[in-house]
C-alpha cells in the first residue's frame, strides 16, 4: 500500500488507496506539466543517445525500444543541425482494464545535435535495428599542409 494516498486522482486507479502501488507521491505528474497531460510520461528526457566521433565518422546512436523506423524521423537542418524525432503512442486503455503500474515512456522525443564544420551533411545515413537507431555522419578529409623543403644556400 503507498504510504501517501492519490489526492489528484490517476486515470489508472480506481481507489485513492491503491495497494499495488509503492509509488511517491510526484506533484509534478499529478498537476499535469507539460509532458505530463494524461499520465502520459515524457520520452523526450528519456531518449538516450550517444555520440561518438571515429576518424572516420561521427556515429549517433540511440536506444529507442518498441518503436518501427516508419515511427521515427532522421532531418538534417540548414545551420548544420542533426535533429533526431518521433512519437511512441501510448496503448489503448479498454474501459474495462484496471492498471497497477505504468512505468514505459510514451510521448513525442526530438534531439538536436549541431555537427562540427568537418560533417559531410550530404551524405549522412540511417539504420534501426532491434530498437537501435544508427546515424552515421562522414567528415570531410582534412587536407593537410603541404610542406616544401628550401635549399638552405651559403
Amino acid at each position: 500500500m503507498s504510504l501517501i494516498p492519490r489526492i489528484f486522482g490517476n486515470r489508472r486507479s480506481r481507489s485513492m488507496f491503491d495497494p499495488f502501488s509503492v509509488d511517491v507521491f510526484d506533484p509534478f505528474r499529478e498537476l499535469g506539466f507539460p509532458g505530463t497531460n494524461s499520465g502520459e510520461t515524457s520520452a523526450f528526457a528519456n531518449t538516450r543517445i550517444d555520440w561518438k566521433e571515429t576518424p572516420e565518422a561521427h556515429v549517433f546512436k540511440a536506444d529507442l525500444p518498441g518503436l518501427k523506423k516508419e515511427e521515427v524521423k532522421v532531418e538534417i537542418e540548414e545551420d548544420r543541425v542533426l535533429q533526431i524525432s518521433g512519437e511512441k503512442n501510448v496503448e489503448k486503455e479498454d474501459k474495462n482494464d484496471t492498471w497497477h503500474r505504468v512505468e514505459r515512456s510514451s510521448g513525442k522525443f526530438m534531439r538536436r545535435f549541431r555537427l562540427p564544420e568537418n560533417a559531410k551533411m550530404d551524405h549522412v545515413k540511417a539504420s534501426m535495428e532491434n530498437g537501435v537507431l544508427t546515424v552515421t555522419v562522414p567528415k570531410e578529409q582534412v587536407k593537410k599542409p603541404e610542406v616544401k623543403s628550401i635549399e638552405i644556400s651559403g
